[in-house]
């Protein structure tokens, strides 16, 4: 196999596993909020790598939040792992309104290169 055609497998394979791992969405800063309000949102910064590599899509994230609204643990529920890498780094300093007990909230953060 000439190296030509290795590049395009290759191309290929990562093309397929980007379009698995991560559904092609726009890109935005919102996210499907649980039941608390979300009074601190930082949003997250797009990958120079994935911008390269035209990686776009959803990360779902399930995230405990303590009772004073700040982030307890995060686990990725789906997305590509560079765009999760990035959208863990923005919601583990987002804030919640408080609340008289910890809750789970599950998140959807959106990315496209082209916005």
């Amino acid at each position: 196999m000439n190296s030509l055609m290795r590049q395009g497998a290759v191309g290929a394979l990562l093309l397929a596993v980007a379009i698995t791992l991560a559904p092609i969405h726009s890109w935005a800063q919102n996210s499907a909020e649980g039941s608390r309000k979300v009074v601190s949102r930082i949003a997250p910064a797009y990958p120079p790598i994935a911008r390269t590599m035209n990686i776009r899509g959803i990360v779902k994230i399930d995230v405990l939040v303590a009772p004073n609204g700040t982030v307890k643990s995060m686990e990725i529920k789906g997305g590509h792992p560079i765009l999760a890498q990035a959208a863990q780094s923005a919601i583990i300093r987002w804030k919640w309104e408080p609340a008289a007990h910890e809750t789970t909230e599950l998140l959807e953060v959106k990315f496209n290169p082209e916005q």
